[in-house]
């Protein structure tokens, strides 16, 4: 069983994943833009001050669903290649890949601003993991195909979600999306990553007693490469359990 440690994501290939799954808006990410564009139009624009992209790697569009209703995006990321794409994109300004995405994006959500730079000037890149995250320091938690796709530990996978929702403060907000029965996978013809294969009663084994106002929904799969197979794609909202709210409730 691999688990987080045992494999080496400083060699995680960008340049491979971006072909493979990032060089158009496919008909299952574009479901996740709708579904989290849904979620994030319930809040004006701006409304969390801090926001955390966990796993951020080399995918720019959750940056781009979270940047209208944030003021500041930390993405953490623990691959030395990913930061350094990241870092690249926010310096240098984004691959023109990413225009169709950030142009879905704005139909389904106004608020954002008219640019992609613009909407990413609001991120800041930290090289990390869940294990650096410190609790409750968030109003916001986004993350995207991490948890499942770290580990084949369940246990892992479920300190990892534990650590994702202990970031955000008591009533803050999670969203997130997994990968459905992916186990271990390949980009391209490299090496071969740890998977963990969730689905939605997984992930709502492992989210229930965290929070309140729990959705879980699932979208199809697009076709992808040979090693990287999956059945769909389990999306997430929720609020983080507020003790004191639950007390007040009870009184």
């Amino acid at each position: 069983m691999w688990r987080n440690r045992d494999a080496n994501w400083d060699l995680w290939p960008v340049p491979d994943y971006l072909d493979e799954v990032y060089r158009e808006v496919r008909a299952d990410d574009d479901a996740v833009l709708v579904h989290h564009s849904a979620f994030f139009r319930r809040f004006p624009a701006g409304h969390f001050g801090r926001s955390l992209e966990l796993g951020a790697g080399p995918n720019l569009y959750p940056l781009m669903l979270s940047a209208a209703v944030s003021r500041e995006i930390e993405a953490v990321e623990p691959s030395t290649a990913s930061v350094s794409y990241l870092e690249g994109q926010l310096r240098d300004g984004p691959e023109e890949s990413w225009q169709p995405f950030y142009a879905r994006c704005r139909e389904l959500q106004p608020a954002l601003p008219v640019t992609l730079s613009e909407a990413l000037a609001r991120v800041r890149v930290r090289r990390g993991g869940a294990a650096d995250l410190t609790p409750q320091s968030y109003d916001l938690a986004s993350m995207h195909f991490v948890a499942e796709s770290a580990t084949e530990s369940p246990d892992e996978f479920r300190d990892l979600c534990h650590a994702f929702a202990g970031a955000v403060r008591p009533g803050g907000w999670l969203v997130a999306a997994f990968m459905e029965n992916m186990g271990r996978y390949r980009i391209a013809d490299g090496p071969v990553w740890p998977g963990y294969p969730v689905d939605s009663a997984a992930v709502q084994e492992v989210f229930a007693p965290l929070t309140d106002e729990l959705t879980i929904d699932r979208v199809n799969s697009a076709p992808t490469g040979e090693g990287y197979e999956t059945t769909g794609m389990v999306l997430l909202t929720a609020r983080t359990r507020n003790p004191l709210a639950r007390k007040a409730a009870d009184k």
